[in-house]
């Protein structure tokens, strides 16, 4: 009776087997998953660091940079609930070398940041950069009249603009009522007999503009030295070469039909390698911006869409120096690309010897890329 009554003891219950095997499974597979992603994202550390010439890959785990800094996170956390401490303690280190990065792509909405309209701080002006994708909108028709319309309500006192199409603009009342209000800065003639412009990009400025300058041809970066006050503030307007991707690419990623094509491999490595040899492009294009930058002596402002990630050579040579308006004042995450899952932030603000003051991307659908508007003030320093 007694050896019936003992017999099971100690005995592990079958279901309880059972679910041990399955968490053993379960860790080596989230070991093998965390291999991955702690490679990744310490290769992805060196991305900004390193010209893309010289790693092909490079560009494109600049593009996925948020996307595994949060898997990261998830997989530490995962470690540490399940108490293995090695293995979390490899992922903190790499997720807390990270958080330094994190402000490039998301700032916690602690305070408000932005302006109130028509209630400016006393010394500031507005600076708007926008990629206006020739004036046509999502239905293909001419969006010039709401962009127009979207300036006016904003009321920059410097406007960037990229991919500007003269053509479209000089057939408008309005942009003819919009240079009465704003000097522009001419990089040459157009095809269109009453344009100043040269269709990829404009500056408009409500300052007296001194001069201006084609810094690089065909006009993929300008300038033009405005009179702010007493100050001369250089400002750069920078549309740098693009990535290539197209419509049917982005489509192709975000809809996952990668996932049901056969012929998937070669299509991938199609947009993979235009990825890499545009980044090269883009590499030579800033390495010479940066140079004129660097000689500038007056307060400057380097606006534009520069086809890049914050995590990438091409903004790290380009910001030098620089101040981020986002991050100083930004708030969550900022996008300005509207595409590719909504995660790429590539027009930007930056400024020397001008402090951020308010920053703020507006949810416009009238081009592929959001605006950006800054509100800038005066340091004592350049």
């Amino acid at each position: 009776m007694a050896s019936e009554y003992y017999s099971g003891y100690g005995e592990r219950p079958a279901g309880k087997r059972r679910r041990n095997w399955a968490l053993w499974l379960l860790d080596g597979l989230m070991t093998a998953v965390s291999l991955v992603v702690a490679v990744t994202l310490v290769l992805t550390y060196f991305v900004p660091h390193v010209n893309p010439s010289r790693v092909w890959f490079f560009p494109v785990l600049g593009l996925a940079a948020p996307i595994t800094y949060v898997a990261a996170v998830i997989l530490m956390l995962y470690w540490i609930i399940r108490w293995r401490w090695l293995r979390a303690g490899v992922m903190i280190v790499i997720v807390a070398v990270g958080f330094f990065k994190v402000s490039l792509f998301w700032r916690p909405d602690i305070r408000r940041v932005y302006e109130e309209t028509g209630n400016p701080d006393r010394g500031t002006f507005k600076v708007m950069t926008y990629n206006v994708r020739s004036f046509y909108g999502e239905n293909g028709h001419s969006s010039v009249e709401d962009i127009l319309r979207l300036i006016d309500e904003q009321d920059p006192d410097i406007i960037c603009l990229q991919e500007f199409n003269a053509r479209l603009a000089a057939r408008s009342e309005e942009f003819s009522l919009l240079e009465e209000k704003y000097e522009s800065a001419g990089f040459g003639r157009t095809a269109a007999p009453d344009s100043v412009y040269e269709a990829p990009l404009a500056i408009l400025s409500k300052f007296r503009i001194l001069r201006s300058r084609t810094l690089l041809t065909p006009a993929s970066s300008v300038w033009a030295d405005v009179l702010v006050g007493d100050d001369t503030v250089r400002v750069f307007n920078n549309h740098l070469h693009s990535t290539a991707i197209n419509a049917a690419d982005n489509e192709y990623i975000t809809e996952h039909r990668f996932l049901s094509d056969t012929a998937r491999e070669t299509k991938i490595r199609s947009i993979v390698s235009r990825l890499r040899e545009n980044s090269v492009l883009r590499a030579a294009q800033v390495d010479s911006i940066a140079r004129v930058i660097g000689e500038t002596r007056t307060r400057r402002i380097i606006c534009g869409d520069f086809n890049d990630t914050p995590m990438s050579y091409v903004y790290r040579t380009m910001a030098r120096g620089a101040r981020d308006a986002f991050r100083v004042c930004g708030s969550g995450y900022s996008h300005t690309f509207r595409g590719f899952f909504n995660t790429l932030r590539i027009d930007y603000v930056l400024s020397g010897g001008l402090e951020p003051v308010a920053y703020e991307t507006l949810p416009v659908d009238c081009s592929d890329h959001h605006p950006v508007v800054v509100r800038l003030k005066k340091t004592d320093k350049n």
